[in-house]
């Protein structure tokens, strides 16, 4: 790590970061706080086999960075936090591990609440229901919401149909070519809404067990190698993995007119890669805008859930998007840039607001 946590910290304007560790379950994790001007910080805890500490305390500084922007953004009274624990999934989970991993949630008093995302389910939220109340998602019978990417899935169809609007002139994906790379919850779901929009859909995924599980559900549906999506002439280019998959590199290559996904951090340097897809015509709606479908959801829990007026909320991410756009083209600003302007007025005015008597 070429520059300290505390540099880090400071560059991207974090409060806090916490380090738990736990010998006996195995558990390692890293909770960011990132801003909590409109309320706790809630974001989902991920679960992945990093190859460095490092790697993942970047991974927790980016995404919780990301949250804060995301609630401000989608009109939610919540501050941004995202939490990642270190290790395979596969060897990894217990009760115990996240039992333990809720004390260190709970021992935050209600600043941090957690959540699902990457490799965690809300079963695994149950568990960590059992030592604090400061987490959502858990299962239905449990009055909770269950698996949010449903609503994850449908805020990135209702994001991808107002770029469609922009691009085309109409919303309608009839007909268009749909990458869409990353087929896990939300990438299934994602290509459910698609098919039953008429699109050709193309898939990909490093996960063998998921292309067989998406393909059993939509037969109309084509698999493509990894290596060779940028050779591909599409439409719309859909990131529903990991983050950084638009970068120098591939936006190179890209012949697509509509960057519209559900992945956290798709610019890989916002700064430079942002104005690189202005000026090379390619439309893209910004990722925390797009997919906060979840943590709408999510969020619903803790006000007394309903699901019509989540689904509404959602919904509205479509004329956010167009908003964003406009915006975008009449300051001659990229679309990250104009979706963080909005987050960052709303976050300046509203802690002005709790500045006043």
């Amino acid at each position: 790590m070429q520059q300290s946590v505390f540099e880090h910290m400071q560059q991207m304007g974090h409060e806090q970061i916490v380090f738990c560790h736990d010998p006996n379950s195995g558990l390692n994790a890293i909770i960011g706080i990132h801003n909590t001007t409109l309320g706790p910080a809630l974001g989902g805890t991920r679960l992945w086999n990093y190859n460095t500490h490092e790697e993942a305390i970047i991974d927790a500084l980016r995404l919780s960075r990301g949250m804060t922007y995301k609630a401000a953004i989608s009109g939610l009274n919540l501050g941004g936090g995202k939490a990642v624990i270190i290790g395979d999934a596969s060897k990894i989970k217990s009760e115990a591990l996240w039992r333990r991993y809720g004390k260190f949630v709970n021992s935050l008093n209600g600043k941090y609440i957690t959540a699902e995302d990457v490799n965690t389910s809300a079963k695994d939220m149950e568990y960590i229901s059992m030592e604090t109340d400061f987490v959502t998602g858990v299962p239905e019978y449990m009055g909770g919401s269950g698996d949010p990417s449903p609503f994850t899935a449908y805020g990135v169809f209702t994001g991808m149909k107002a770029a469609a609007k922009k691009a085309w002139g109409t919303d309608s994906l009839s007909g268009k070519k749909v990458l869409v790379q990353g087929v896990g919850h939300v990438g299934q779901y994602l290509v459910g809404h698609l098919v039953e929009e008429g699109a050709k859909v193309y898939i990909t995924d490093i996960s063998e067990n998921k292309i067989k599980q998406t393909t059993e559900k939509f037969h109309s549906i084509e698999v493509v190698d990894g290596n060779k999506i940028w050779d591909m002439d599409i439409d719309i280019y859909a990131p529903c993995a990991l983050g950084a998959t638009v970068n120098t590199a591939s936006i190179g290559k890209m012949k697509c007119p509509v960057i519209a996904g559900a992945a956290n951090n798709q610019l890989e340097d916002e700064n430079i890669h942002g104005p690189m897809l202005i000026e090379k015509g390619i439309i893209y709606v910004p990722d925390f805008l797009i997919n906060a479908g979840g943590l709408i959801n999510v969020g619903a829990e803790l006000d007394g859930y309903n699901r019509e007026r989540v689904t509404g909320n959602v919904e509205k991410i479509y004329d956010r998007t167009l908003e964003i756009l406009e915006l975008s083209g009449n300051e001659k600003i990229h679309t990250q840039a104009a979706a963080m302007k909005i987050a960052e007025k709303r976050l300046k005015d509203i802690a002005n607001v709790k500045a006043r008597l």
